[in-house]
């Protein structure tokens, strides 16, 4: 039996691969450019073969090693590393979560835990998790969502969606009806409502200085009142916990890929 092949790309559909396309390229090759800038590295070709290496060396999202690479100051004219290591201690604490610690040993793996819990407390059966890279929202974790949906969204970089709104008010967001809220333009609204969502929260990631490093978003299959008092703290403690986990791997993981890939590249590779 011969399977039929999938139905041709919409025009509007291609816009959006290429708009995906063209973003996540962006990030890697500022990566790339100030790489060939700063070491013996003759190309961009080499310098992505590196950052490559590297995020497979470390399981270090190879998108994420590039956007901390392209946001920090250059490292210091003959520096043994890029960042001076710091003592960062043990993971803080995802109690909040209400999971098994045993289970939590990775960042895919602390995303769905987050992702999974706010679920549970809003009881939505529909949600995502971005986080926050080169001044954008970029999808990392979503379940029930179709693929218009995950692929419209793989990028939020302007302020027409509730999970703008709460990045940038750093605040927690409820859009009771989808359908007549006016925080969306229409083309997102058009996204929302296709993949059968009629109501939205978003719940920001913050660092405990106040930085949005991430968003949980739930999806609600009918319009919703307003969440308890209690919904809302429990809410805002996942925020902050997974906030503070995530500047943590951030101060480990991440800066411990750069200083090697650091390594390796005044070295010649």
């Amino acid at each position: 039996m011969t399977e039929n092949p999938p139905a041709p790309r919409e025009p509007a559909d291609r816009a959006v691969d290429e708009r995906n396309r063209r973003l996540a390229r962006a990030g890697v090759a500022r990566a790339e450019k100030l790489l060939v800038r700063r070491y013996p590295i003759r190309s961009q070709q080499e310098a992505f073969d590196l950052l490559r290496r590297t995020s497979q060396k470390f399981n270090v999202k190879l998108h994420t090693l590039a956007d901390v690479a392209a946001r920090l100051p250059a490292p210091q004219a003959g520096a043994p590393s890029w960042v001076p290591s710091r003592p960062q201690g043990a993971a803080p604490s995802l109690s909040a979560l209400h999971a098994d610690p045993g289970r939590l040993t990775g960042h895919g793996a602390v995303l769905k835990a987050a992702l999974r819990h706010t679920l549970h407390v809003t009881g939505a059966r529909m949600g995502n998790v971005q986080l926050a890279e080169n001044g954008m929202l970029r999808l990392e974790q979503h379940t029930g969502l179709n693929r218009t949906f995950t692929d419209y969204f793989t990028f939020v970089d302007d302020s027409t969606t509730a999970c703008a709104q709460a990045a940038g008010e750093r605040r927690q967001v409820t859009v009771k009806d989808v359908a007549a809220s006016d925080i969306f333009d229409e083309p997102s609204r058009e996204a929302i409502l296709q993949a059968g969502s009629r109501a939205c929260h978003s719940v920001p990631l913050v660092s405990p200085g106040g930085r949005v490093l991430g968003m949980i978003s739930t999806h609600h299959e009918e319009p919703v009142g307003d969440f308890g008092v209690a919904q809302l703290a429990a809410l805002r403690h996942v925020g902050a916990q997974v906030g503070r986990w995530l500047l943590w791997h951030r101060n480990t993981a991440v800066l411990g890929a750069l200083n090697d890939l650091h390594t390796s590249a005044t070295r010649g590779g």
